[in-house]
């Protein structure tokens, strides 16, 4: 059997089905180039549904239909998060929920530092799905990851979550800088949310 064809995207809108301002404005800047109208699921007044997947995957395309079902449009959310190998991948789906109501990720880092202690393996990944779907239900779904290891304390403010206590393997020699300390330009290109970008960009928007 032939695999299936992907369904480009041919909207001049699509909806970010993300509350998170920092995600909006990534996942904005990561589509700029194709000339597409984005809006977030919260400026238009659309619900957080209830993430009662047990995977990336699951939770994005749940995220994903519900915006879309909501707003008649296309909507894209991703979910991602961070997998810390000594945790046994946790927090990993739970990632925000680790940051409480208040969303509080200074809160969330230092959790995951005190989960840690007396452990010497601080590995650890990032993992981005996203999920583009259309109001006739519809899904496309790609993932992406990205390796590296946990420093203490965070550093750099440049990022958002747990970006200021991730370090990306694979930097240029000399460097070892956290998520929090890298350029936004730098992060887009070689982040997990770029490399799942690079598949959802092949697949559904490249003319």
């Amino acid at each position: 059997m032939a695999p299936s064809v992907p369904r480009r995207f041919t909207e001049g809108k699509l909806v970010i089905a993300s509350h998170n301002p920092g995600k909006v404005r990534e996942i904005g800047d990561l589509l700029r180039p194709f000339s597409v109208e984005v809006v977030s699921a919260g400026d238009l007044g659309i619900s957080e549904p209830e993430e009662t997947g047990l995977t990336f995957r699951a939770n994005a395309e749940l995220k994903a239909r519900h915006s879309a079902e909501a707003s008649g449009l296309p909507a894209l959310a991703d979910d991602s998060g961070l997998a810390v190998t000594a945790l046994k991948g946790d927090p990993g789906i739970y990632s925000a929920r680790w940051a409480g109501p208040s969303k509080d990720f200074d809160f969330a880092m230092q959790k995951v530092e005190a989960a840690l202690a007396g452990k010497t393996d601080r590995s650890a990944r990032f993992v981005c799905a996203l999920a583009l779907a259309w109001p006739d239900g519809h899904v496309e779904i790609f993932e992406g990851t990205v390796e590296g290891d946990l420093v203490w304390p965070p550093r750099g403010d440049k990022g958002f979550g747990y970006d200021p206590m991730f370090r990306p393997a694979g930097q240029p020699r000399g460097e070892s800088l956290t998520y929090g300390e890298i350029e936004p330009d730098q992060k887009h290109a070689t982040s997990h949310r770029a490399a799942a970008f690079r598949q959802l960009v092949e697949a559904c928007f490249k003319a």
